[in-house]
């Protein structure tokens, strides 16, 4: 009796096993980006185009997955300053790393929908004003959280990815002693490639 149990329940493991995937590759893209001002003296600008690069693995069976992922993205936006006669555009540029844990469904084995949490973290940055550009100092918040999510397919070895990310946090809470509540959001188009 404990033998068949046990034969069983190996049985169960082994079919689960050969359900589930596991996949890691490159993974690429671009996004546009732009920084959203809640402050009533600011607007917001025109979006910045970005790139982002890194890696990707799958985990997951035939229909539920996750997605962790790390990537270096280069990404920004302007603002504007209306609070004078003379409107200031600040542009905005952030080096980071992000990491975001995706979790998703998939339809028709080719086609998925998917969300997660990104945790940012800020490399460097930069901030500059009017034409020609001078630099303005501010103090990036070295972590942020933020949301991502979107659509994809699986295309043989490729995956491509759209999605949207919003930010949970501010990226930089104020400049020039002015509170201007900055966050990052973009629109994201990847692709990545499973490399088993």
């Amino acid at each position: 009796m404990q033998i068949c149990l046990t034969c069983f329940l190996l049985s169960v493991v082994l079919v689960n096993a050969q359900a589930q995937e596991f996949s890691i590759g490159p993974k690429l893209g671009i996004s546009q980006g732009n920084i959203s001002v809640s402050d009533n003296n600011f607007s917001k600008g025109n979006e910045k185009l970005g790139y982002h690069l890194g890696l990707f693995a799958r985990l997951g069976g035939n229909r539920i997955f996750i997605q962790p992922e790390v990537l270096y993205t280069n990404t920004g936006g302007e603002f504007e300053d209306i609070q004078t006669g003379n409107t200031v555009t600040y542009s905005a540029s952030f080096d980071r790393i992000d990491v975001p844990l995706m979790g998703g469904f998939k339809i028709a084995r080719f086609f998925r929908v998917q969300a997660g949490p990104v945790v940012t973290f800020i490399l460097d940055s930069e901030l500059t004003a009017g034409n020609p550009s001078v630099p303005i100092d501010s103090d990036p918040n070295t972590a942020t959280l933020g949301y991502q999510a979107g659509i994809g397919l699986d295309i043989a070895n490729m995956i491509l990815d759209f999605k949207y990310e919003g930010a949970l946090a501010n990226h930089v809470d104020a400049i020039a002693g002015l509170n201007t509540d900055q966050r990052q959001n973009q629109l994201i188009l990847s692709l990545g490639i499973r490399l088993f």
